[in-house]
């Protein structure tokens, strides 16, 4: 949730038309840029200007004025709306069992007489038709105007604002039946004989259907949600806090950074942090997705919601609340819950027009059978056009994406994949192309220092001490390897830096304590400095053949040293190249490294030598993308450094590796938590499948109120003798929705296939 966006969540909504006439509602009141609404989620997001914030009350009341309840939910809260949920499917139960209560005697004694003709000799010695009609009456009302009155309440305001919705559309078919059957039942003299049906029956049974559906519906939506629910499950509610010598449990909430908490075996990590003692397997798989637990010792980082095994450790917390991971996954997978692909697009431009036109549609058909079946032609109107009505209601289109989308993304997060938009979710199964930075996305990340080599008269130890001093304030993977060489070695430098400067995809400048000037970096930093590398390129150029990392470093301008660095390349790297290779990707290297080093890598993964950029600033990585896009291609770039930043946001789906910086994180559209690049290959096959999914229920919502429509309407009926009654019409409206959701639960179960 940005510094500009309000989210709600809205309860009372039951279809398309009620998402739509929600969002004109929102965008109504001033200020407001842009309100977006999720029908699966039940929340609203709205954008407004940085000069006129609208007051959230005004927000609300606008959405209970149009007949919805709307609740501003707090910044950095997680939606858990379990016990809302629970509340109204427990009041949707209680409808339900109502209406049954009343609807099946009033069901039993229109219909049984139709079906065996004693039955009907044996009602008739009891009582009259008339009578009969009466006690149908008795039932139908409470059904009608107590169980129904949400349609009603609902349907009557959307009228008003001249955007019908499903409710009025259930409200006026039944309500045309029930008066219909009323006029029969007080004056049967206005009449003809053989049109004094009552139908209180199929009034009572449709909302008893459209109840059953909303219920199944809901179930089956809170099922949907489960993914989310399972993430927010994960942190345990109390802490064990280390407090002056003695353990003082703490509820999660009450937890600050710097805390020191103690995990026994098995119990679930609370917080994000680094361990201070002790060591242990920590499963991070609901977090990466991995399966395999990881070693932890001493100086290792954790992640709260990960599983302890069967060691005791103590760390000190670094996240606490909603900084902490699992609250950004959560609020990672809520926002892109909360977005739109471009594909609802298609279903919000038809449901704009949809219910007018089904209401155009009802009048039509009733004029038509009117006039042709003089005889009949009243009865027959009133059936087919309350077919009509009731078939076509757009639970079905309102469902059919963000249900999807709710899932899918709920799903990847369990496997590690998090997708920071819906739309994210649907471009990555549009790429072509696939751009890799180098350092940390197909490597290890991790280089070390294999060869420092002198090139002027200077002690190593010192050398390495003082270079070591230099890149303790560099974020860059090579500088940590010179930390670590001195470490190793033993070396430290008294010298401390006194001013640092790091040049992006070049080098770092320092200036330190004893008055010497530093310069680390790439042979173009070398020459940006005026500094000669090539004399010494005998030096150095035989590592850069074997794929390894050359620079250098200089010493008040002088050069004084070759350092060449290895970094390894993951073992998962070419499995994920050859499947994204397999699933007809393009795959591009982009890198900052020299020529010679990203061509040896390249060559080691298969990637074709002209579709390897070496020397890349970070400015020429996002041109390298641009120009891709140019030439008609669809980029996803994937990186992990400050430098990818620029190329994560240009390109079409930035890919962040979930072990990088911040940066790159908060840039990228999707976050492979687990750091491994097999995981992309896994977020593309998921992503098809959950827009496959989309496009199932889409087919599935348009088609069946193509192909049913015009049944109802009795279009059919000269030819083949179809019809379309009120109650089947009902019946098969309440299960195209259960079946849209029920298609989208099936990605619950898609698995990781290797």
């Amino acid at each position: 949730m940005s510094d500009q966006t309000l989210e709600f969540a809205i309860s009372g909504m039951t279809c398309a038309g009620c998402v739509s006439r929600v969002e004109r509602v929102l965008a109504s009141v001033p200020g407001v840029e842009h309100a977006s609404v999720n029908l699966a989620t039940e929340r609203a997001s709205v954008r407004f200007s940085a000069t006129s914030q609208p007051q959230p009350n005004a927000l609300v009341q606008a959405t209970e004025k149009a007949g919805y309840h709307a609740t501003l939910l707090v910044r950095g809260a997680s939606l858990d709306m379990s016990e809302t949920k629970n509340r109204e499917l427990s009041e949707l139960r209680r409808s339900l069992l109502w209406s049954t209560a009343f609807t099946i005697p009033l069901f039993l004694i229109a219909m049984l007489p139709m079906l065996w003709t004693p039955w009907m000799d044996q009602m008739m010695r009891w009582l009259s038709m008339t009578g009969w009609n009466w006690i149908m009456l008795l039932l139908a009302v409470p059904v009608q105007f107590w169980i129904g009155r949400r349609f009603y309440i609902s349907g009557w305001k959307s009228l008003i604002a001249l955007s019908p919705d499903m409710n009025a559309l259930v409200s006026i078919g039944t309500t045309s039946a029930f008066l219909y059957s009323l006029c029969v039942t007080l004056r049967p003299d206005w009449f003809p004989e053989e049109s004094r049906h009552v139908y209180f029956e199929a009034s009572a049974v449709v909302i008893t259907l459209v109840l059953l559906g909303r219920y199944l519906e809901s179930r089956a939506r809170g099922k949907a949600s489960a993914s989310m629910r399972s993430l927010l499950q994960l942190q345990p509610k109390i802490a064990r806090v280390v407090r002056d010598g003695t353990i003082v449990d703490l509820k999660i909430e009450e937890l600050a950074i710097g805390d020191v908490i103690e995990v026994r075996p098995g119990e679930t990590l609370p917080a994000d942090g680094v361990v201070l003692t002790g060591t242990t397997f920590v499963n991070e798989s609901m977090v990466t997705g991995e399966p395999m637990p990881v070693s932890k010792s001493a100086g290792d980082t954790v992640v709260g919601g990960t599983t302890n095994g069967n060691g005791s450790i103590q760390f000190r917390t670094q996240a606490v609340g909603k900084d902490s991971t699992i609250a950004r996954i959560v609020s990672f997978v809520e926002n892109a819950q909360a977005t739109k692909p471009a594909i609802q697009n298609v279903a919000d431009r038809v449901v704009a027009y949809f219910v007018p036109a089904v209401l155009l549609i009802a009048l039509l058909t009733a004029i038509v059978w009117w006039s042709v079946d003089p005889e009949h032609g009243l009865e027959k109107s009133l059936i087919h056009a309350v077919s009509v009505l009731i078939i076509a209601c757009p639970c079905a289109m309102g469902l059919a994406v963000p249900t999807s989308i709710m899932v899918g993304t709920g799903k990847g997060a369990q496997l590690g994949i998090l997708f920071r938009t819906s739309q994210a979710l649907q471009s990555l199964q549009e790429v072509d192309t696939v751009a890799l930075d180098k350092t940390g996305t197909i490597t290890e990340g991790k280089p070390r220092l294999i060869e420092l080599t002198l090139l002027a008269d200077v002690d190593r130890s010192q050398l390495l001490g003082k270079l070591a001093r230099v890149q303790e304030k560099s974020e860059h993977p090579l500088a940590k390897s010179i930390v670590e060489a001195a470490k190793q070695a033993g070396v430290k430098s008294l010298a401390f830096v006194m001013e640092f400067v790091a040049v992006p995809g070049l080098g770092v400048h320092a200036k330190l304590s004893d008055r010497s000037i530093v310069d680390i970096g790439s042979s173009q930093y070398m020459l940006q400095l005026g500094i000669d590398v090539q004399s010494e390129s005998a030096k150095w150029e035989h590592h850069t053949l074997r794929g390894e990392s050359v620079f250098f470093a200089s010493i008040d301008h002088v050069l004084v040293a070759v350092l060449a660095v290895a970094d390894t390349i993951k073992g998962s790297s070419s499995e994920a190249i050859n499947e994204l290779i397999s699933m007809g990707k393009r795959i591009v290297m982009v890198t900052g490294d020299s020529e010679q080093t990203a061509l040896s890598i390249g060559g080691k993964l298969g990637v074709h030598s002209g579709d390897v950029y070496a020397g890349q600033t970070p400015r020429a990585k996002a041109e390298v993308i641009t120009g891709l896009q140019s030439r008609g291609r669809t980029v996803a770039f994937v990186g992990d450094g400050i430098n990818d930043a620029p190329a994560l946001s240009i390109a079409n789906v930035g890919v962040a590796i979930g072990t990088g910086t911040d940066l790159a994180i908060e840039t990228a559209d999707v976050i492979l938590m687990s750091g491994d690049l097999l995981a992309l290959p896994q977020a593309i096959s998921l992503s098809r499948s959950v827009m496959t999914n989309i496009k199932q229920n889409l087919a599935w919502a348009f088609g069946y109120n193509i192909l049913l429509i015009p049944m109802a309407a009795g279009l059919f009926h000269p030819w083949t003798n179809w019809n379309l009654s009120p109650v089947l019409a009902a019946l098969a409206m309440s299960l195209s929705s259960f079946f849209v959701v029920a298609n989208s639960l099936r990605l619950k179960s898609w698995t990781i296939r290797r």
